[in-house]
């Protein structure tokens, strides 16, 4: 398709399905070298979702790119995400991008909610993203570049009390939000390191298999995941020292630029 990430190494999160796997496949399509992480290796191995580590690896393939499937779960607090890191680079080489797309999604009341579900949320949506992220600023900053992508949600818009999603995104929406935070934060302390750290959300809801398996998504509601994955490619081709620290809707943010096809 292009050459807008050729050369570069890419660490995808969340990639057996969904935004991540097609983030994933685009980035391929634009040149770079892709690990892409998830508990899913084969197919079926998913439970009750479609989708799977080597289905996306094997997509790639088909198209001429190349993809280095890591399995680990992200929810458990003994995961090593710096072994992931380490693993990826050793076969692929330094990461030039993180996309911290895998998410934890519950849609339950505060009396429905364990303390498992609570935590996993946290472990998924922030530790993760926050702990990667540790792990691959190091080479990041010693080439002088480096693009962190973070994909968030819109629920965390706190004008949006009528839409039905709010009553039960007790752990979801607070999540995402810190989330959209830490993004900041971390734009303003690697901002000097050529680092980028910006965040992601759909403007609508993106079909899904994990977001179609907790609720009724008529198509009016819905982008297609092509947009997020085009804006996915412009956050990681973007210069660090202008666009940082942003937290962007998927349509407004490639309308704003005119790069929507």
């Amino acid at each position: 398709m292009g050459n807008a990430l050729a050369g570069r190494v890419a660490l995808v999160t969340g990639a057996s399905r969904g935004i991540g796997a097609a983030i994933a496949r685009r980035y391929a399509a634009e040149g770079a070298e892709v690990a892409i992480v998830a508990r899913s290796l084969e197919p079926g191995s998913g439970g009750h979702l479609a989708g799977s580590l080597r289905e996306t690896a094997d997509a790639i393939a088909a198209a001429g790119g190349r993809a280095f499937p890591i399995v680990a779960d992200l929810s458990d607090p003994a995961c090593d995400r710096n072994g992931i890191v380490a693993q990826a680079a050793r076969e692929l080489g330094p990461i030039d991008v993180l996309v911290n797309n895998a998410a934890a999604c519950f849609y339950l009341s505060v009396d429905d909610t364990s303390e498992r579900r609570l935590r996993v949320a946290y472990e998924v949506n922030v530790i993760t993203p926050y702990l990667l992220t540790r792990a691959v600023v190091p080479a990041m900053r010693d080439r002088g570049a480096g693009w962190i992508v973070n994909i968030t949600s819109a629920i965390v818009d706190t004008d949006r009390l009528d839409s039905p999603q709010q009553a039960r995104s007790s752990t979801y929406a607070p999540s995402k939000a810190a989330l959209d935070r830490l993004t900041i934060s971390l734009a303003t302390e690697l901002r000097d390191a050529g680092i980028a750290v910006n965040a992601l959300a759909p403007e609508h809801a993106v079909a899904t298999e994990g977001a179609t398996a907790v609720m009724d998504l008529p198509p009016e509601w819905c982008e297609p995941v092509e947009t997020m994955a085009d804006a996915a490619v412009a956050l990681a081709t973007c210069d660090p020292a202008f666009d940082n620290g942003l937290v962007v809707r998927s349509g407004p943010f490639l309308r704003a630029r005119g790069l929507v096809r």
